[in-house]
This record gives C-alpha cells, structure tokens and sequence, in this order.
C-alpha cells in the first residue's frame, strides 16, 4: 500500500487511477482518484487463461447459492478466472448504467471509461451476461442485479432481445 491508504502503485509505478473500498453494491469496488476522461484505459482484466470445461469445473453453479465468480469470456475457447489476487479489475461491479466497459484486444480485455469520471465514483461496467434461452427467467434470479441505478433491469445478464412483429401481425387500418 502506498500513504494513500488502498490505493497501489500500477505495472509502470505509477498511481493507479482507482482505488478498492467498500462497496453499496456488492462487497468491495473500484472508485476513481482522480478525474478519468472518456476513452481512458484504466486497467487490465488479468487472471488464468481456462477453457471453458476448467470454468464450469471452479464454479459449479448448481452449488452455489449465489452468483460469485470472476469469469470473464475472451472467445469461443478461452475464458480468464480473474480470481488472482493480482487482478484488481475484479473489484469493478455491474452496473446497469455503466461508466465504463470491457474491451478485448489482441487476446487481452481492458477496462476503460465510457464517459467522463469525476473522482470517488465508482467504477462499473455492464457484465452482460449471455442469455442461453433455456432457463433464463431462472437465471435473471440467480444473475441478480443490485446496482441501484434507475436504468437497473433486475439482471446482470444480457438484455433479452425484443421480439419483431412480424408484418402479418401489424393491424392497418
């Protein structure tokens, strides 16, 4: 720790843009200490590179009584388990209206701001979730969402898609 309490020095020695506290939406988050512009990189989601067979094999959801793990998928084959200590992007919750958003970029996902960021806000992207379209409604109940905001839909998963009317059943007049 440096003298500024949780705040820890980054891969180049520099500050690092956030810092990790209690959180009113879920345990610890990320909160920024110092203004952060749109389009800033503010860090990278680092853990084991897994398949998704070894994800499925660390979390057992069947077990679980809530949703609590740090998966993030990169591509078809590959997931990373931010559940390293060294992974401090792990720390940044969902949100429904996100500040920020992951990126992936030449087989690494960073973290960057959406919009302009004011110090002590916490930082948050939307994890989105994929929808399967088996047991979704009992899936949004098992991906709750808690993060306060107006724009929150209940669930850190996807949006699920909005059906098109099909032009046989538009009524004309």
């Amino acid at each position: 720790m440096t003298q500024n309490g949780n705040q820890r020095l980054g891969r180049n020695g520099s500050l690092k843009p956030y810092e990790i506290r209690k959180s009113a939406i879920q345990g610890r988050g990320a909160f920024s200490t110092r203004r952060l512009r749109a389009g800033q990189r503010i860090v990278e989601y680092v853990g084991d590179r897994i398949t998704n067979a070894e994800a499925d094999r660390r979390y057992d959801e069947e077990r679980m009584s809530r949703h609590h793990t740090f998966l993030f998928t990169l591509d078809d084959d590959t997931v990373i388990d931010g559940r390293t200590r060294s992974n401090e992007a792990r720390f940044i919750n969902h949100s429904c209206d996100p500040n920020c958003e992951a990126v992936i970029e030449d087989e690494q996902i960073w973290i960057y701001a959406l919009k302009n960021i004011q110090p002590g806000v916490e930082l948050a992207y939307d994890y989105q979730y994929e929808r399967t379209g088996d047991n979704d409604d009992e899936l949004e109940k098992f991906y709750i969402c808690r993060c306060g905001s107006p724009k929150c839909r209940g669930s850190i998963m996807k949006p699920a898609q909005k059906r098109k009317k099909s032009k046989s059943s538009i009524r004309r007049s």
